[in-house]
């Protein structure tokens, strides 16, 4: 059985609406069971803290704020692990891009934008 790496590859998507988009790829320290979640803090934490992302951990996969696609899938950061090999992380395709990992995932119903439209007659 290999040995388990000292640091992983993490590739973030970064920028924001009327940016070019980028990616920027980081070595994150590495411990089995580790989520993407845990690196993204380990990044903003000791590399970048320009990174924008969404969390608001209660219980794993019960506030749905850190919803983001991990390898082309959409997932949980809390609870999507990171892949020894490397692991790619970026915002929701299907959502509005705020900044960088940061999408508008409010449903229009609950939207104060959308409330307030409607109020207003459009």
């Amino acid at each position: 059985m290999s040995a388990l790496p000292d640091t992983v590859p993490i590739t973030l998507q970064r920028g924001a609406p009327g940016e070019e988009s980028r990616t920027e790829t980081y070595d994150v320290p590495y411990r089995e069971g580790m989520s993407v979640l845990d690196a993204v803090v380990w990044i903003r934490t000791n590399v970048d803290s320009s990174i924008a992302f969404r969390y608001s951990c209660v219980n794993a996969n019960a506030c749905k704020e850190c919803m983001v696609s991990v390898n082309g899938k959409t997932e949980y950061a809390c609870t999507a692990r990171l892949a020894p090999e490397g692991t790619t992380v970026g915002p929701l395709t299907n959502k509005t891009l705020i900044r960088d990992l940061v999408t508008d995932i409010v449903p229009p119903k609950e939207n104060l934008r959308t409330i307030l439209a409607e109020r207003d007659g459009g």
